[in-house]
């Protein structure tokens, strides 16, 4: 080779390099026109990080095209609506912690629609005002843990759809607004709630208890000025049978004060303690009564199952959705019993294949071996009862006062006056009606002896004899009308 040629050589190893770094200042974004990076930040690829910069403001211009901007332990105490000028349709994560920020404003999210995870942790911030982050539709992360927080307004959270982790631990709050659990339809996505140190005092446990079992697994309320209660310790005795993540990780904090005392005590350890006494309540039983149709939820502590199915207390299994007969699958994993008889009673069994675990759910269902009276049974037996004790009384009604008479010859004639001891010794519930004629005999009878006839036409052995009959109009009645009228169930006779 000539020696002419070694300084092209040589020339040549070095430039390669210089035109590679040329193709990629030309290729990168910081390298076109407007995306230069900001002063004191780092920038790589579409990273912006400004972190430990001692800034008190955002730095400008940022460029479109940022996908991630860190601003965390800075200045940065307030965030104006004019902190990103410009749209920035690209950015998906926002770290603005350890700032001492104590004010956002509500349009300060308008330009980054597309925030995904917001990091507002280790400030200075005191309420969370209304529709806050309203303009965050596809907001995924929030962390607000470690600020000043005392007020939550309830349409802070509005429109987060997609939001499903919510950090609210080490704050000031007294009260958050649960119902935005309950409804589901603010925070339907929702996996994950942190309210731990914070001075909640009182929970809905009742309220808490109806959430999927996915949700109270991580659910944090340990470490707050909770009151003892028995519904707050059977619905974590029921998560700690459960394994849920957020009982059992926190057993120790999770704690109460109970009545009239400063101390605090474990919520876990209320079972049979004085002056509550609370008891253990069971899981999953349900009771029913024969023909009635119950429905076995299957509440898993995994979020987007994969598959389930049941199996009976007989062994058999149900699978799949839908079903014939008595026993069907619906469309949410529950199952559905129709027309329960004796032999349905038993353990139930779901069988679940999450994500990451499989987990074994049991359901005991009691079923009674009787009926319950329902509202039209009531009334036909109260139809029936009233009927009867109107008929009692007119019976009792027709006895007293319109006995007939078996005289042939009684009507029209009078009728002596009873003695008051004939009376006496007379059979209330005879069946023979005290109607005997002054002059008359009654039809077809023969009488041994008048002075041994008593009233009722009974023989009286002393042989009484008669007493004359009393003149005047007053002692003319009619046959119909009794002597006397006499306690039904008594001896004593009343006279009239």
């Amino acid at each position: 080779m000539p020696p002419s040629c070694h300084p092209c050589v040589a020339m040549r190893v070095p430039m390669e390099p210089l035109s590679l770094l040329l193709a990629l200042s030309l290729l990168s974004p910081w390298g076109s026109a407007g995306g230069s990076c900001p002063p004191r930040c780092v920038c790589a690829s579409n990273l912006l990080s400004c972190s430990q910069a001692n800034l008190s403001t955002v730095p400008v211009p940022l460029p479109r095209f940022t996908a991630v901007l860190d601003l965390s332990h800075n200045n940065v105490t307030r965030l104006r609506a004019d902190w990103a000028p410009a749209r920035l349709p690209h950015l998906h994560a926002l770290l603005l912690s350890h700032n001492g920020l104590a004010f956002v404003s509500t349009e300060a999210f308008t330009h980054v629609p597309r925030l995904r995870h917001l990091d507002l942790s280790s400030n200075r911030l005191r309420t969370l005002d209304e529709n806050l982050f309203s303009d965050l539709g596809e907001l995924e992360v929030l962390l607000l843990y470690n600020n000043e927080i005392s007020t939550v307004d309830r349409t802070a959270f509005e429109n987060l759809g997609r939001l499903r982790k919510l950090y609210l631990g080490q704050n000031r709050i007294a009260r958050f607004p649960l119902e935005l659990l309950r409804e589901g339809s603010r925070l339907p996505q929702l996996a994950l709630l942190d309210l731990s140190a914070n001075r909640l005092r009182a929970v809905p446990a009742g309220e808490l208890q109806a959430l999927p079992a996915w949700l109270r697994d991580r659910l944090y309320l340990h470490n707050n000025p909770l009151a003892c209660d028995c519904l707050l310790f059977q619905l974590l005795d029921r998560g700690r049978r459960r394994h849920l993540s957020a009982v059992e990780d926190f057993q120790d904090e999770l704690r109460c004060f109970l009545p009239g005392a400063t101390t605090l005590v474990k919520i876990l350890d209320l079972a049979g303690k004085q002056p509550l006494n609370c008891s253990k309540a069971r899981e999953a039983v349900l009771e029913a009564h024969l023909g009635d149709s119950v429905t076995l939820g299957c509440d898993s502590r995994w979020q987007g199952v994969r598959s389930r199915h049941w199996v009976t207390p007989g062994g058999e299994r149900v699978l799949g959705e839908g079903g014939n007969g008595s026993v069907v699958l619906l469309a949410n994993g529950s199952l559905q019993l129709r027309a329960l008889r004796p032999e349905d009673a038993g353990t139930y069994s779901c069988w679940v294949a999450g994500p990451l675990l499989n987990e074994t759910l049991y359901v005991e269902l009691l079923v009674h071996n009787f009926t319950l009276h329902g509202p039209h049974d009531t009334l036909n037996t109260a139809y029936t009862t009233l009927v009867g004790c109107i008929l009692s009384v007119v019976l009792v009604l027709i006895y007293l006062y319109l006995t007939p008479c078996r005289c042939c010859c009684c009507r029209g004639t009078e009728k002596p006056a009873a003695p008051r001891d004939d009376s006496i010794n007379s059979s209330v519930l005879s069946t023979t009606p005290n109607h005997a004629g002054g002059t008359g005999e009654p039809c077809g009878s023969h009488v041994a002896s008048s002075a041994g006839t008593g009233q009722n036409g009974r023989f009286k052995g002393g042989g009484t004899p008669p007493l004359p009959t009393r003149q005047g109009p007053k002692v003319q009645r009619k046959v119909s009308d009794p002597d006397s009228v006499s306690s039904v169930f008594s001896d004593t006779p009343i006279v009239v």
